[in-house]
Order: C-alpha cells, then sequence, then structure tokens
C-alpha cells in the first residue's frame, strides 16, 4: 500500500459501494420534474434493480465487472470535477501531461477500489430519509444502509447536482467519512512525503491501483 493512503473498513466498503451502485442505476431517460430534491430522490431510487443486475451477478468475471462499473461511473459522476478537487492545489501546479495522467489514474483507483465490492453485495436495501437542497441545483440524499454484519444500518449520504440539464454525483459519505475529502488527505500526504512533488502522487496511484487489481485479475 502507498505510503498515506489509508484504509477503509469492509462495512464502509460495502456502503459506498451500495451507494455507487444506486447512483449510477440512474439512466437518464427519466425526465427531470424541475424539483431538485425530488429529481435527487429519484436519482438514487430509479432502476435501481437494473444497476443491481448489471453489476452483481455473479456470473460476471472480474473483467466484465470492472468495464460496466467504469462506463457507469464515467456516466453518472461528476469526475473531472471530483478528481480536479481531490488534488487540489497541487492542480494549478501539474504539467498538462502530468493533469491528464492524474486524472486516468484516479479513475482506474476509483474503479480498482470499489468494483468488486459489487460481487458481495447480497440484498441490503438502501432507504432514503430524507434530501436537503442547498438551492436550485444542488442536494444532499440522506440515506440508510442495512448492514449484514449489525442491527445498526449504515448511514450513506451523497450530494448530487445538476450540470448541463443532467444529475450527476459529486460526493458519497459512508458512515461520516467524505469519498472526496478523505482522497484529497491522503492525496496531499502523499505529496508531501514524496518531496512535493504530483509526479511522486503519480508513481504512488500506479502502484496502489496495480495491488487492488492484481488479486481480481482473470
Amino acid at each position: 500500500m502507498a505510503a498515506g493512503m489509508r484504509t477503509i473498513s469492509r462495512r464502509r466498503l460495502l456502503a459506498v459501494a451500495a451507494c455507487l451502485l444506486a447512483a449510477s442505476s440512474f439512466a437518464g431517460g427519466r425526465a427531470l420534474g424541475g424539483n431538485i430534491e425530488a429529481d435527487a430522490a429519484a436519482f438514487i431510487e430509479t432502476l435501481t434493480d437494473l444497476a443491481i443486475e448489471q453489476l452483481t451477478s455473479k456470473e460476471l468475471t472480474g473483467r466484465q465487472r470492472r468495464e460496466r462499473f467504469r462506463k457507469l461511473f464515467k456516466e453518472h459522476f461528476a469526475v473531472a470535477a471530483i478528481g480536479k478537487w481531490v488534488l487540489g492545489r497541487h492542480w494549478r501546479k501539474a504539467t498538462e501531461a502530468e493533469r491528464k495522467d492524474y486524472m486516468a489514474l484516479f479513475e482506474d483507483l476509483i474503479v480498482a477500489t470499489y468494483v468488486n465490492r459489487f460481487a458481495d453485495y447480497s440484498g441490503e436495501e438502501l432507504k432514503i430519509k430524507k434530501v436537503l437542497s442547498k438551492d436550485a441545483r444542488t442536494a444532499t440524499v440522506f440515506s440508510e444502509l442495512a448492514n449484514p454484519e449489525s442491527d445498526i444500518p449504515a448511514r450513506v449520504n451523497w450530494r448530487v447536482g445538476l450540470v448541463e440539464g443532467r444529475l450527476l454525483v459529486f460526493d458519497v459519505t459512508a458512515e461520516g467519512i467524505s469519498m472526496r475529502s478523505t482522497l484529497r488527505s491522503d492525496f496531499a500526504s502523499i505529496i508531501r512525503q514524496r518531496g512535493g512533488k504530483v509526479a511522486g502522487l503519480l508513481d504512488a496511484l500506479r502502484d496502489k491501483t496495480a495491488s487492488l487489481k492484481a488479486p481480481a485479475e482473470d
């Protein structure tokens, strides 16, 4: 494991994976109703069963699951905005080549980290508790996920926003841990440990992604 890159517990990973699954299930064919809170709730609820079918089948090979997850992630998450925010002030220091490499490695890291959690999904139910809008374009959905390891459900909240008429996911928070904030802290720590160079982070991401992919290679 790359220095400074923390491990998330299985419970939190399952919570995040299920949340990603629900968010990714929105197919985009449903017309938005103009109410950000109602649309955000529908974004999670709509076509969840289809997403489960696509990503959790035991008959899928690891490669097939990765390809499907990558496609859903790229289509329904604000990948570029998330990746840039996570790198923070170091984005300005990075060269164009480093930015390009970083975005590709960032996407690879997310896919490698979360994709295999869908194989562990065993029907845990996600319930929306409330939705709060910040403005007419952004909202936070508060939900609970049944936890197979405890009677206490895992709290999963995620922030969605309108981009060019489509809802996209900008952050997922499981058990109080923000995916974006955790990665931003981890990446900043790695850069500090590697002489303040973005190139050091890129090397760490390559190593980390390779170690995550290795057990799942077909």
